[in-house]
Protein backbone atom coordinates (compact mmCIF):
# COMPACT_ATOMS: atom_id res chain seq x y z
CA UNK A 1 0.00 0.00 0.00
CA UNK A 2 3.47 1.94 -5.23
CA UNK A 3 0.13 -3.23 -11.98
CA UNK A 4 -9.88 -11.50 -18.82
CA UNK A 5 -13.24 -13.30 -20.61
CA UNK A 6 -13.87 -14.05 -24.24
CA UNK A 7 -13.19 -11.65 -27.06
CA UNK A 8 -16.92 -11.23 -27.52
CA UNK A 9 -17.17 -10.16 -23.89
CA UNK A 10 -14.84 -7.23 -24.44
CA UNK A 11 -16.23 -5.61 -27.56
CA UNK A 12 -16.03 -1.88 -27.03
CA UNK A 13 -19.03 0.36 -27.13
CA UNK A 14 -17.67 3.80 -27.89
CA UNK A 15 -20.28 5.39 -25.69
CA UNK A 16 -19.54 3.14 -22.73
CA UNK A 17 -22.13 1.98 -20.21
CA UNK A 18 -24.20 4.44 -18.21
CA UNK A 19 -22.66 5.40 -14.86
CA UNK A 20 -24.74 2.96 -12.85
CA UNK A 21 -24.74 0.15 -15.35
CA UNK A 22 -24.75 -3.34 -13.96
CA UNK A 23 -21.43 -5.17 -14.31
CA UNK A 24 -22.74 -7.46 -17.00
CA UNK A 25 -23.35 -4.46 -19.26
CA UNK A 26 -20.02 -2.78 -18.60
CA UNK A 27 -17.34 -3.20 -21.22
CA UNK A 28 -15.20 -6.19 -20.53
CA UNK A 29 -17.24 -7.44 -17.56
CA UNK A 30 -16.36 -11.02 -18.29
CA UNK A 31 -16.01 -13.74 -15.69
CA UNK A 32 -12.75 -13.47 -13.81
CA UNK A 33 -10.72 -16.52 -14.57
CA UNK A 34 -7.20 -15.28 -14.20
CA UNK A 35 -5.71 -12.23 -12.40
CA UNK A 36 -4.59 -8.53 -12.55
CA UNK A 37 -2.58 -5.71 -10.75
CA UNK A 38 -2.76 -2.18 -9.45
CA UNK A 39 0.68 -0.93 -9.89
CA UNK A 40 0.07 0.70 -13.18
CA UNK A 41 -0.92 -2.43 -15.04
CA UNK A 42 -4.54 -1.90 -15.60
CA UNK A 43 -6.06 -2.86 -18.85
CA UNK A 44 -8.90 -1.61 -20.92
CA UNK A 45 -12.30 -3.14 -21.45
CA UNK A 46 -11.92 -3.01 -25.20
CA UNK A 47 -10.66 -5.15 -28.02
CA UNK A 48 -7.97 -4.03 -30.42
CA UNK A 49 -5.86 -5.50 -33.15
CA UNK A 50 -2.09 -5.41 -33.59
CA UNK A 51 -2.31 -3.61 -36.89
CA UNK A 52 -0.19 -0.62 -37.79
CA UNK A 53 -2.85 0.80 -40.06
CA UNK A 54 -2.55 1.74 -43.69
CA UNK A 55 -0.62 4.86 -44.59
CA UNK A 56 -2.84 7.86 -44.32
CA UNK A 57 -5.45 6.03 -42.27
CA UNK A 58 -6.63 7.15 -38.85
CA UNK A 59 -4.87 4.19 -37.27
CA UNK A 60 -1.60 5.01 -38.91
CA UNK A 61 -1.76 8.65 -37.96
CA UNK A 62 -2.57 7.97 -34.34
CA UNK A 63 -5.83 9.97 -34.57
CA UNK A 64 -8.06 9.34 -31.56
CA UNK A 65 -11.04 8.86 -33.85
CA UNK A 66 -9.61 5.54 -34.95
CA UNK A 67 -11.78 2.61 -34.01
CA UNK A 68 -9.07 0.06 -34.59
CA UNK A 69 -8.30 -2.01 -37.63
CA UNK A 70 -11.33 -3.83 -39.00
CA UNK A 71 -9.78 -5.91 -41.74
CA UNK A 72 -6.73 -7.46 -40.09
CA UNK A 73 -7.02 -10.68 -38.15
CA UNK A 74 -6.20 -10.17 -34.48
CA UNK A 75 -2.99 -11.77 -33.28
CA UNK A 76 -2.89 -14.35 -30.52
CA UNK A 77 -3.49 -12.88 -27.08
CA UNK A 78 -2.72 -14.08 -23.58
CA UNK A 79 0.02 -14.30 -20.97
CA UNK A 80 1.71 -17.20 -22.78
CA UNK A 81 2.26 -15.33 -26.03
CA UNK A 82 5.72 -14.03 -27.02
CA UNK A 83 4.34 -10.48 -27.16
CA UNK A 84 3.18 -10.58 -23.55
CA UNK A 85 6.48 -12.07 -22.41
CA UNK A 86 8.34 -9.19 -24.09
CA UNK A 87 5.97 -6.67 -22.52
CA UNK A 88 6.51 -8.23 -19.10
CA UNK A 89 10.28 -8.26 -19.64
CA UNK A 90 10.24 -4.55 -20.57
CA UNK A 91 8.15 -3.77 -17.50
CA UNK A 92 10.46 -5.78 -15.22
CA UNK A 93 13.70 -4.29 -16.55
CA UNK A 94 12.46 -0.71 -16.30
CA UNK A 95 11.14 -1.32 -12.77
CA UNK A 96 14.48 -2.66 -11.57
CA UNK A 97 16.00 0.56 -12.88
CA UNK A 98 13.29 2.53 -11.08
CA UNK A 99 14.06 0.64 -7.88
CA UNK A 100 17.71 1.65 -8.18
CA UNK A 101 16.84 5.29 -8.77
CA UNK A 102 14.20 5.47 -6.00
CA UNK A 103 16.96 4.69 -3.50
CA UNK A 104 19.88 6.43 -5.21
CA UNK A 105 18.38 9.82 -6.10
CA UNK A 106 17.38 11.00 -2.59
CA UNK A 107 20.52 9.43 -1.15
CA UNK A 108 22.70 11.22 -3.71
CA UNK A 109 20.93 14.50 -2.91
CA UNK A 110 21.52 14.00 0.80
CA UNK A 111 25.19 13.02 0.44
CA UNK A 112 26.14 15.77 -1.99
CA UNK A 113 24.21 18.68 -0.45
CA UNK A 114 23.81 17.87 3.27
CA UNK A 115 20.89 20.29 3.04
CA UNK A 116 17.39 19.29 4.25
CA UNK A 117 15.80 21.86 1.94
CA UNK A 118 17.58 20.42 -1.08
CA UNK A 119 16.59 16.87 -0.19
CA UNK A 120 12.99 17.99 0.31
CA UNK A 121 12.96 19.82 -3.03
CA UNK A 122 14.09 16.68 -4.87
CA UNK A 123 11.45 14.58 -3.07
CA UNK A 124 8.70 17.06 -3.97
CA UNK A 125 9.83 17.24 -7.61
CA UNK A 126 9.67 13.46 -7.80
CA UNK A 127 5.98 13.24 -6.81
CA UNK A 128 4.63 16.57 -8.08
CA UNK A 129 3.96 15.33 -11.65
CA UNK A 130 1.36 12.91 -10.31
CA UNK A 131 -0.65 15.96 -9.30
CA UNK A 132 0.25 18.33 -12.16
CA UNK A 133 0.91 16.15 -15.20
CA UNK A 134 -1.02 12.91 -14.68
CA UNK A 135 -4.46 14.21 -15.72
CA UNK A 136 -3.46 15.76 -19.07
CA UNK A 137 -1.14 12.79 -19.67
CA UNK A 138 -4.04 10.38 -19.29
CA UNK A 139 -6.18 12.38 -21.72
CA UNK A 140 -3.37 12.51 -24.28
CA UNK A 141 -2.72 8.78 -23.96
CA UNK A 142 -6.38 8.23 -24.85
CA UNK A 143 -5.62 10.00 -28.16
CA UNK A 144 -2.29 8.41 -29.04
CA UNK A 145 -0.96 4.96 -29.86
CA UNK A 146 0.10 3.23 -26.60
CA UNK A 147 3.25 1.52 -27.91
CA UNK A 148 4.55 4.81 -29.30
CA UNK A 149 3.86 6.59 -26.00
CA UNK A 150 5.73 3.99 -23.94
CA UNK A 151 8.61 3.91 -26.41
CA UNK A 152 9.05 7.70 -26.33
CA UNK A 153 8.71 7.81 -22.53
CA UNK A 154 11.43 5.17 -22.13
CA UNK A 155 13.68 6.99 -24.60
CA UNK A 156 13.26 10.30 -22.76
CA UNK A 157 14.01 8.69 -19.40
CA UNK A 158 17.05 6.90 -20.82
CA UNK A 159 18.54 10.15 -22.13
CA UNK A 160 17.81 12.03 -18.91
CA UNK A 161 19.18 9.40 -16.52
CA UNK A 162 22.30 8.75 -18.60
CA UNK A 163 22.87 12.50 -18.67
CA UNK A 164 22.52 12.58 -14.89
CA UNK A 165 25.03 9.73 -14.62
CA UNK A 166 27.55 11.73 -16.64
CA UNK A 167 26.90 14.85 -14.55
CA UNK A 168 27.25 12.92 -11.28
CA UNK A 169 30.47 11.29 -12.44
CA UNK A 170 32.01 14.64 -13.39
CA UNK A 171 30.74 16.45 -10.30
CA UNK A 172 28.23 18.71 -12.09
CA UNK A 173 25.00 17.28 -10.64
CA UNK A 174 23.82 20.22 -8.56
CA UNK A 175 20.55 20.63 -6.70
CA UNK A 176 18.66 22.17 -9.60
CA UNK A 177 19.84 19.42 -11.93
CA UNK A 178 18.52 16.81 -9.49
CA UNK A 179 15.19 18.63 -9.13
CA UNK A 180 14.74 18.90 -12.91
CA UNK A 181 15.69 15.27 -13.48
CA UNK A 182 13.26 14.08 -10.80
CA UNK A 183 10.40 16.11 -12.30
CA UNK A 184 11.06 15.03 -15.90
CA UNK A 185 11.42 11.34 -15.02
CA UNK A 186 8.15 11.19 -13.12
CA UNK A 187 6.37 13.25 -15.79
CA UNK A 188 7.43 10.71 -18.41
CA UNK A 189 6.32 7.95 -16.07
CA UNK A 190 2.76 9.33 -15.95
CA UNK A 191 2.54 8.84 -19.72
CA UNK A 192 4.18 5.41 -19.71
CA UNK A 193 2.02 4.19 -16.85
CA UNK A 194 -1.31 4.89 -18.57
CA UNK A 195 -0.13 3.65 -21.96
CA UNK A 196 1.29 0.44 -20.46
CA UNK A 197 -2.14 -0.39 -19.13
CA UNK A 198 -3.59 -0.22 -22.64
CA UNK A 199 -0.78 -2.40 -23.98
CA UNK A 200 -1.35 -4.94 -21.24
CA UNK A 201 -5.07 -5.38 -21.91
CA UNK A 202 -4.66 -5.51 -25.67
CA UNK A 203 -1.82 -8.02 -25.60
CA UNK A 204 -3.00 -10.19 -22.70
CA UNK A 205 -6.63 -10.23 -23.75
CA UNK A 206 -9.72 -10.37 -21.54
CA UNK A 207 -9.39 -13.98 -20.41
CA UNK A 208 -5.95 -13.40 -18.90
CA UNK A 209 -6.44 -10.01 -17.22
CA UNK A 210 -6.06 -11.38 -13.70
CA UNK A 211 -3.02 -13.49 -14.55
CA UNK A 212 -1.38 -10.63 -16.48
CA UNK A 213 -1.94 -8.13 -13.69
CA UNK A 214 -0.65 -10.65 -11.17
CA UNK A 215 2.58 -11.03 -13.11
CA UNK A 216 2.97 -7.28 -13.42
CA UNK A 217 2.40 -6.73 -9.69
CA UNK A 218 4.95 -9.43 -8.90
CA UNK A 219 7.48 -7.86 -11.27
CA UNK A 220 6.87 -4.42 -9.78
CA UNK A 221 7.37 -5.70 -6.25
CA UNK A 222 10.57 -7.52 -7.16
CA UNK A 223 11.98 -4.58 -9.12
CA UNK A 224 11.03 -1.62 -6.92
CA UNK A 225 11.07 -3.24 -3.48
CA UNK A 226 13.75 -5.93 -3.71
CA UNK A 227 16.17 -6.13 -6.64
CA UNK A 228 16.42 -2.41 -7.37
CA UNK A 229 17.13 -1.24 -3.80
CA UNK A 230 19.61 -4.09 -3.26
CA UNK A 231 21.47 -3.17 -6.46
CA UNK A 232 21.42 0.49 -5.48
CA UNK A 233 22.98 -0.30 -2.12
CA UNK A 234 25.87 -2.14 -3.73
CA UNK A 235 26.39 0.29 -6.62
CA UNK A 236 26.17 3.44 -4.51
CA UNK A 237 28.90 2.16 -2.19
CA UNK A 238 31.14 1.69 -5.24
CA UNK A 239 30.29 4.73 -7.40
CA UNK A 240 26.99 6.70 -7.07
CA UNK A 241 26.96 7.65 -10.75
CA UNK A 242 26.67 3.99 -11.74
CA UNK A 243 23.20 3.87 -10.15
CA UNK A 244 21.92 6.39 -12.68
CA UNK A 245 23.81 4.70 -15.51
CA UNK A 246 22.11 1.39 -14.68
CA UNK A 247 18.74 3.14 -14.56
CA UNK A 248 19.35 4.71 -17.95
CA UNK A 249 20.46 1.42 -19.50
CA UNK A 250 17.36 -0.28 -18.12
CA UNK A 251 15.23 2.16 -20.12
CA UNK A 252 17.30 1.49 -23.25
CA UNK A 253 16.66 -2.26 -22.91
CA UNK A 254 12.99 -1.69 -22.10
CA UNK A 255 12.59 0.58 -25.14
CA UNK A 256 14.10 -2.07 -27.40
CA UNK A 257 11.65 -4.66 -26.04
CA UNK A 258 8.68 -2.32 -26.45
CA UNK A 259 9.73 -1.56 -30.04
CA UNK A 260 9.38 -5.28 -30.81
CA UNK A 261 5.76 -5.40 -29.59
CA UNK A 262 2.80 -5.43 -31.98
CA UNK A 263 1.56 -1.90 -32.65
CA UNK A 264 -1.89 -2.47 -31.20
CA UNK A 265 -4.64 -0.02 -32.09
CA UNK A 266 -7.19 0.17 -29.26
CA UNK A 267 -10.76 1.15 -30.05
CA UNK A 268 -11.09 4.90 -29.77
CA UNK A 269 -14.03 7.21 -29.19
CA UNK A 270 -14.79 9.31 -32.27
CA UNK A 271 -13.88 12.91 -31.43
CA UNK A 272 -13.92 14.58 -34.81
CA UNK A 273 -10.52 16.03 -33.94
CA UNK A 274 -12.06 18.94 -32.06
CA UNK A 275 -12.41 17.67 -28.50
CA UNK A 276 -10.72 19.95 -26.01
CA UNK A 277 -8.22 18.42 -23.63
CA UNK A 278 -9.83 19.96 -20.56
CA UNK A 279 -13.26 18.64 -21.52
CA UNK A 280 -11.84 15.14 -21.94
CA UNK A 281 -10.14 15.30 -18.53
CA UNK A 282 -13.41 16.36 -16.90
CA UNK A 283 -15.24 13.58 -18.73
CA UNK A 284 -12.83 11.00 -17.32
CA UNK A 285 -13.27 12.28 -13.77
CA UNK A 286 -17.05 12.29 -14.10
CA UNK A 287 -17.06 8.75 -15.39
CA UNK A 288 -14.85 7.52 -12.55
CA UNK A 289 -16.93 9.14 -9.82
CA UNK A 290 -20.27 8.52 -11.53
CA UNK A 291 -19.88 4.81 -12.17
CA UNK A 292 -21.14 2.79 -9.21
CA UNK A 293 -18.46 0.09 -9.42
CA UNK A 294 -15.56 2.48 -9.97
CA UNK A 295 -16.82 4.76 -7.22
CA UNK A 296 -16.74 1.85 -4.78
CA UNK A 297 -13.15 1.07 -5.77
CA UNK A 298 -12.09 4.69 -5.33
CA UNK A 299 -13.61 4.83 -1.85
CA UNK A 300 -11.78 1.72 -0.73
CA UNK A 301 -8.45 2.73 -2.24
CA UNK A 302 -8.57 6.22 -0.72
CA UNK A 303 -9.27 4.81 2.76
CA UNK A 304 -6.59 2.13 2.38
CA UNK A 305 -4.07 4.67 1.08
CA UNK A 306 -4.62 6.91 4.11
CA UNK A 307 -4.22 3.93 6.45
CA UNK A 308 -1.12 2.63 4.67
CA UNK A 309 0.57 6.02 4.50
CA UNK A 310 0.00 6.49 8.23
CA UNK A 311 1.59 3.11 8.94
CA UNK A 312 4.50 3.76 6.58
CA UNK A 313 5.23 7.07 8.29
CA UNK A 314 5.90 5.43 11.67
CA UNK A 315 7.18 1.99 10.64
CA UNK A 316 10.89 2.72 11.08
CA UNK A 317 10.41 4.37 14.46
CA UNK A 318 8.07 1.61 15.64
CA UNK A 319 10.58 -1.06 14.61
CA UNK A 320 13.47 0.61 16.44
CA UNK A 321 11.78 1.89 19.59
CA UNK A 322 8.99 -0.63 20.22
CA UNK A 323 10.10 -3.83 18.49
CA UNK A 324 13.78 -3.25 19.35
CA UNK A 325 14.83 -4.47 15.90
CA UNK A 326 18.41 -3.50 15.00
CA UNK A 327 18.52 -0.63 12.53
CA UNK A 328 20.22 -2.76 9.89
CA UNK A 329 17.34 -5.25 10.01
CA UNK A 330 14.48 -2.76 9.72
CA UNK A 331 14.32 -3.17 5.91
CA UNK A 332 13.60 -6.87 6.40
CA UNK A 333 10.06 -5.88 7.39
CA UNK A 334 9.58 -4.49 3.90
CA UNK A 335 11.13 -7.64 2.46
CA UNK A 336 8.57 -9.73 4.36
CA UNK A 337 5.76 -7.59 2.95
CA UNK A 338 7.17 -7.89 -0.57
CA UNK A 339 7.32 -11.68 -0.27
CA UNK A 340 3.69 -11.74 0.83
CA UNK A 341 2.68 -9.51 -2.09
CA UNK A 342 4.49 -11.61 -4.69
CA UNK A 343 3.09 -14.91 -3.42
CA UNK A 344 -0.46 -13.61 -3.10
CA UNK A 345 -0.45 -11.95 -6.53
CA UNK A 346 0.44 -15.25 -8.19
CA UNK A 347 -2.24 -17.10 -6.21
CA UNK A 348 -5.10 -14.81 -7.24
CA UNK A 349 -6.33 -16.76 -10.32
CA UNK A 350 -6.80 -19.93 -8.28
CA UNK A 351 -8.50 -18.09 -5.45
CA UNK A 352 -10.91 -16.37 -7.82
CA UNK A 353 -11.72 -19.62 -9.57
CA UNK A 354 -12.65 -21.25 -6.26
CA UNK A 355 -14.24 -18.39 -4.31
CA UNK A 356 -15.30 -15.72 -6.79
CA UNK A 357 -13.80 -12.30 -7.46
CA UNK A 358 -15.85 -10.19 -5.04
CA UNK A 359 -15.43 -12.55 -2.11
CA UNK A 360 -11.67 -12.64 -2.60
CA UNK A 361 -11.47 -8.82 -2.84
CA UNK A 362 -13.38 -8.32 0.41
CA UNK A 363 -11.35 -11.04 2.11
CA UNK A 364 -8.15 -9.26 1.05
CA UNK A 365 -9.29 -6.12 2.88
CA UNK A 366 -10.05 -8.17 5.99
CA UNK A 367 -6.59 -9.78 5.81
CA UNK A 368 -4.97 -6.35 5.43
CA UNK A 369 -6.88 -4.99 8.41
CA UNK A 370 -5.95 -8.01 10.52
CA UNK A 371 -2.28 -7.59 9.64
CA UNK A 372 -2.26 -3.96 10.79
CA UNK A 373 -4.06 -4.79 14.04
CA UNK A 374 -1.68 -7.67 14.84
CA UNK A 375 1.29 -5.36 14.28
CA UNK A 376 -0.12 -2.85 16.75
CA UNK A 377 -1.33 -5.23 19.45
CA UNK A 378 1.50 -7.78 19.44
CA UNK A 379 4.78 -5.81 19.48
CA UNK A 380 7.35 -8.55 18.96
CA UNK A 381 9.87 -8.98 16.12
CA UNK A 382 8.49 -12.40 15.14
CA UNK A 383 4.89 -11.20 15.00
CA UNK A 384 6.07 -8.09 13.18
CA UNK A 385 7.64 -10.10 10.36
CA UNK A 386 4.58 -12.34 10.23
CA UNK A 387 2.31 -9.29 10.33
CA UNK A 388 4.07 -7.64 7.40
CA UNK A 389 3.88 -10.91 5.47
CA UNK A 390 0.11 -10.92 6.05
CA UNK A 391 -0.18 -7.24 5.11
CA UNK A 392 1.73 -7.93 1.90
CA UNK A 393 -0.62 -10.79 1.04
CA UNK A 394 -3.66 -8.56 1.50
CA UNK A 395 -2.07 -5.81 -0.57
CA UNK A 396 -1.13 -8.21 -3.37
CA UNK A 397 -4.59 -9.73 -3.75
CA UNK A 398 -6.38 -6.39 -3.53
CA UNK A 399 -4.06 -4.65 -6.00
CA UNK A 400 -4.46 -7.40 -8.56
CA UNK A 401 -8.24 -7.62 -8.43
CA UNK A 402 -8.99 -3.92 -8.01
CA UNK A 403 -6.87 -3.16 -11.07
CA UNK A 404 -8.57 -5.87 -13.10
CA UNK A 405 -12.02 -4.68 -12.11
CA UNK A 406 -11.18 -1.06 -12.89
CA UNK A 407 -9.94 -2.12 -16.30
CA UNK A 408 -13.07 -4.12 -17.01
CA UNK A 409 -15.41 -1.34 -15.97
CA UNK A 410 -13.60 1.38 -17.92
CA UNK A 411 -14.27 1.86 -21.65
CA UNK A 412 -11.05 1.58 -23.61
CA UNK A 413 -11.30 5.09 -25.05
CA UNK A 414 -11.28 6.50 -21.49
CA UNK A 415 -8.68 4.22 -19.92
CA UNK A 416 -5.92 6.84 -19.71
CA UNK A 417 -8.13 9.54 -18.21
CA UNK A 418 -9.90 7.30 -15.70
CA UNK A 419 -6.64 5.68 -14.57
CA UNK A 420 -4.84 8.99 -14.12
CA UNK A 421 -7.74 10.52 -12.19
CA UNK A 422 -7.82 7.43 -9.98
CA UNK A 423 -4.14 7.84 -9.19
CA UNK A 424 -4.40 11.57 -8.54
CA UNK A 425 -7.14 10.96 -5.96
CA UNK A 426 -5.17 8.27 -4.13
CA UNK A 427 -1.74 9.91 -4.33
CA UNK A 428 -3.19 13.29 -3.42
CA UNK A 429 -4.66 12.00 -0.15
CA UNK A 430 -1.71 9.90 0.99
CA UNK A 431 0.02 12.84 2.70
CA UNK A 432 -3.08 13.14 4.89
CA UNK A 433 -2.40 9.78 6.49
CA UNK A 434 1.29 10.50 6.94
CA UNK A 435 0.49 13.89 8.45
CA UNK A 436 -1.97 12.45 10.96
CA UNK A 437 0.30 9.58 12.04
CA UNK A 438 2.82 11.74 13.93
CA UNK A 439 0.38 13.70 16.13
CA UNK A 440 -1.66 10.55 16.75
CA UNK A 441 1.40 8.58 17.86
CA UNK A 442 2.51 11.49 20.03
CA UNK A 443 -0.87 11.71 21.75
CA UNK A 444 -1.29 7.94 22.19
CA UNK A 445 1.37 5.44 21.09
CA UNK A 446 3.04 4.16 17.95
CA UNK A 447 1.08 0.92 18.19
CA UNK A 448 -2.19 2.85 18.18
CA UNK A 449 -1.46 4.07 14.66
CA UNK A 450 -1.37 0.48 13.42
CA UNK A 451 -4.54 -0.49 15.29
CA UNK A 452 -6.52 2.49 14.04
CA UNK A 453 -5.24 1.93 10.49
CA UNK A 454 -6.49 -1.64 10.70
CA UNK A 455 -9.80 -0.41 12.06
CA UNK A 456 -10.19 2.05 9.17
CA UNK A 457 -9.59 -0.71 6.62
CA UNK A 458 -11.98 -3.07 8.43
CA UNK A 459 -14.77 -0.47 8.50
CA UNK A 460 -14.12 0.26 4.83
CA UNK A 461 -14.46 -3.45 4.01
CA UNK A 462 -17.75 -3.57 5.91
CA UNK A 463 -19.19 -0.48 4.21
CA UNK A 464 -17.92 -1.29 0.72
CA UNK A 465 -18.67 -5.01 0.84
CA UNK A 466 -22.12 -4.79 -0.73
CA UNK A 467 -21.17 -2.33 -3.52
CA UNK A 468 -18.12 -4.45 -4.36
CA UNK A 469 -20.21 -7.62 -4.48
CA UNK A 470 -22.83 -6.02 -6.73
CA UNK A 471 -20.46 -4.56 -9.31
CA UNK A 472 -18.08 -7.44 -9.92
CA UNK A 473 -17.84 -9.83 -12.83
CA UNK A 474 -19.29 -12.53 -10.57
CA UNK A 475 -22.30 -10.47 -9.47
CA UNK A 476 -25.70 -12.07 -10.08
CA UNK A 477 -27.44 -10.77 -13.17
CA UNK A 478 -30.39 -8.47 -12.67
CA UNK A 479 -33.69 -9.33 -14.25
Amino acid sequence: MGERGTDAGVRADSAGPPPDAAPETAPGAAPASASGTQSGTESGAVSGTPDAGAPGSAAASGDSSSAGSLDAAPAARGVRTPAFRRLLAAWTVSLVGDGVRVVALPLFAAVTTRDPLAVSAVAVAEVLPWLLVALPAGALVDRWRPRRVVLIAHAVRAVVTLGLAAAAFTGHAGVWALVCVAFVLTSAETFADSASQLLLVEIAGPADLDAANGRFIGAETVGVDLAGPLAATLLFAWEPATCFAVDGLSFVVAAALVASLPDVVPDREPTGGGARLRAQIVEGGRYLLGHRGLRALVGVVVAAAIAASAVNAVTALYAIEVLAIPEALVPTLMVAMAVGTIGAARAVPGLVARLGESRVMISALVVLAAGFVVLGLAPHPVTAWAGYLVVGAGVGVWNVLSATRRQRLTPGHMMGRVSSTYRVLTWGLMPLGAGLAGPLAKATSLGTVFVLAGGLVAVTALVAGVPLARTGADAPERA
